[in-house]
């Protein structure tokens, strides 16, 4: 069962998250097991290195994760995640894509991987979600 009966339903929904709106996180494909989300890497999303933040490689993820979940089951809250960094972006945007790899009555485990408009691998997060 689907939460979110079409794409444009869940962006409405989700751009009451202000702190992935702002960073500039968009929601671009949403199916009943699937979620991909994007980022387009500005000045501001760079530490004092010149590398992307980890934390906004966390947040595309973290919010990939809350899609996918919440299509799953609403209301569903993170219980516990972890990620990966595996390789530094190199293009200019970055792809998170949430695949669900288990539902069960009160929990999902979301994985989702990163990789930038090159291919590259950037990350792998794994989440559990609660279902309430």
């Amino acid at each position: 069962m689907v939460n979110f009966n079409s794409i444009e339903e869940a962006r409405e929904f989700f751009y009451k998250d202000k702190f992935a709106v702002n960073t500039g996180i968009t929601l671009d494909e949403l199916t009943e097991d699937e979620a991909v989300c994007s980022l387009e890497l500005k000045d501001e999303h760079k530490n004092a290195y010149g590398g992307v933040m980890g934390g906004v490689i966390f947040t595309l993820s973290d919010f990939a994760f809350a899609v996918l979940s919440n299509q799953i089951h609403q209301l569903t809250v993170a219980q516990q995640v972890s990620i990966n960094y595996l390789s530094a972006p190199k293009g200019d945007k970055l792809f998170a894509r949430a695949e669900c790899r288990k539902s069960g009555r009160t929990s999902s485990i979301i994985i989702v991987n990163v990789e930038d408009d090159t291919g590259r691998d950037v990350a792998q997060f794994v989440g559990t979600g609660f279902k309430l």
